[in-house]
C-alpha cells in the first residue's frame, strides 16, 4: 500500500470528527448532513452524465441497487449515528474508541465471511492498534459527566453498520468503478438525510458561517477525501490492511483536537499514537511475509513431480496416469487468494 496513500485517507478520515465538532455547535445532526449531500449529490450526478457515462456502462440495476445498500450501511447509517453521538455529549475521543472496535469485529468475521486466513502475527498488529486506540480514549470516556449510558451505544451501532457495509463491498461478484460507487452512496445518503431533516423539520440551514465552513470541511476531507479513499484502500489492500490503519483514527483525531481545539495531549495520547503505529509496522511485514510464502509455494508446486495425478493448490489437478513423470515447469498455478484481500462469495 502506498504510504502517501495511507496517509491522506488517515488524515482524511479523522477529518470527518472534527468536522462533526466544527457543526454541532450550530444545527442538528440531520441538518449538517442533509447539507453536506445535497450539493454534492447534484454534481456527481452532473459529472455521471456528462464525464464518466462510460463508467455506468454494463452494470444491472441489481449492481446499482446492491451499491445503494451498501452506502445505506457505510454512510447514512454509520455518520448519523456518530454525528447523533456527538450531539448527545459523546467526546470526538470516545466515539472514535468506539469506532477503533471496527477492525477487530470485520477481522474476526473475515474467515467466516469472506473465506480469509488472518494469520497471527496480523492478529497482533490488531492487538497493539486496539491498545493504542484504549490507551489514547481510555481516560475521555472515564472522564465524560452528564452523558446518559445508552449514548454510548448509539456510536457502536454505527461501527456494525460499517462492518455491514464493508463485507457486503467484499462478497460482490461485480467491480464498480469507485466514481459509480460514490454516486450511488452520496445519492442514497442525500435521500434519507432529507427525509429525516424534512420529517422533524430540520431542513432549513442556519444562518451562521460556521455551518457552511463546517459542510466545505466535510466535503472537502471526509466524503472525497476519507470516503473514497478508504474503498480505494480496501479495493487494493483488503480489509485487514485498510482496518489496520483504522486504528490510527483516534491518536491523529487526539492530536489533531489538541491543535485545533486545545483538548488536553499528554504522554498516553503520545503512547497511543506510537502503538497504532507500531500495528501497521506489524500487520504489513505479516503481509508480505504471506506473499512470499505464497511465492515459495508456487516455486515448489511447480517443481514437483506430476506422474501421480495429484491435486494441486485450488482444486487443480497436475498430471495423470498418461503423462511422464516429470513437471514441465511451464505454468505454476496460482497460491490461491491473499491473506488480507478481499474475496467474492462462490455462487450459491
Amino acid at each position: 500500500m502506498n504510504v502517501l496513500l495511507s496517509a491522506a485517507f488517515v488524515l482524511c478520515w479523522s477529518s470527518g470528527f472534527i468536522g462533526a465538532k466544527l457543526g454541532a455547535g450550530s444545527a442538528s445532526a440531520v441538518t449538517i448532513l442533509m447539507w453536506r449531500f445535497l450539493p454534492l449529490t447534484v454534481v456527481l450526478i452532473a459529472v455521471a452524465v456528462t464525464v464518466t457515462r462510460a463508467s455506468w456502462r454494463g452494470l444491472a440495476a441489481r449492481d446499482v441497487a446492491r451499491q445503494a445498500v451498501i452506502g445505506a450501511l457505510s454512510q447514512s447509517g454509520y455518520l448519523l449515528t456518530v454525528y447523533y453521538a456527538i450531539q448527545l455529549g459523546v467526546s470526538t475521543g470516545t466515539t472514535a474508541l468506539i469506532d477503533g472496535v471496527q477492525p477487530l469485529v470485520a477481522g474476526a468475521l473475515a474467515g467466516p465471511l469472506l473465506h480469509q486466513y488472518v494469520s497471527r502475527r496480523q492478529w497482533m498488529g490488531l492487538g497493539l492498534g486496539a491498545a493504542g486506540v484504549a490507551v489514547v480514549t481510555l481516560a475521555d470516556a472515564a472522564a465524560a459527566g452528564g452523558v446518559a449510558p445508552w449514548a454510548y451505544a448509539v456510536p457502536f451501532a454505527g461501527m456494525l453498520s460499517l462492518v455491514a457495509a464493508t463485507f457486503l463491498e467484499g462478497r460482490s461478484r461485480t467491480r464498480v468503478a469507485p466514481s459509480v460507487s460514490l454516486t450511488v452512496h452520496c445519492a442514497t445518503s442525500t435521500v434519507v438525510f432529507t427525509a429525516l431533516a424534512v420529517g422533524t423539520g430540520s431542513a432549513v440551514p442556519p444562518a451562521e458561517a460556521s455551518f457552511w465552513v463546517a459542510i466545505a470541511w466535510l466535503v472537502a476531507l471526509s466524503t472525497f477525501g476519507g470516503y473514497g479513499l478508504y474503498w480505494l484502500i480496501l479495493r487494493r489492500s483488503g480489509v485487514t490492511a485498510v482496518n489496520t490503519l483504522m486504528f490510527l483514527m483516534a491518536p491523529v483525531t487526539a492530536v489533531w483536537g489538541a491543535l485545533m481545539f486545545g483538548e488536553p495531549f499528554g504522554p498516553r495520547t503520545a503512547l497511543g499514537l506510537a502503538l497504532g503505529l507500531a500495528a501497521v509496522v506489524v500487520v504489513r511485514r505479516g503481509e508480505r511475509g504471506g506473499e512470499r510464502g505464497g511465492e515459495r509455494r508456487v516455486e515448489r508446486h511447480a517443481e514437483r513431480p506430476s506422474g501421480g495425478g495429484r491435486e494441486g493448490p485450488c482444486g487443480a489437478v497436475s498430471g495423470g496416469p498418461g503423462r511422464s513423470g516429470r513437471a514441465t515447469g511451464r505454468r505454476p498455478l496460482p497460491a490461491g487468494p491473499r491473506p488480507d484481500r478481499p474475496r467474492a462469495a462462490p455462487p450459491s
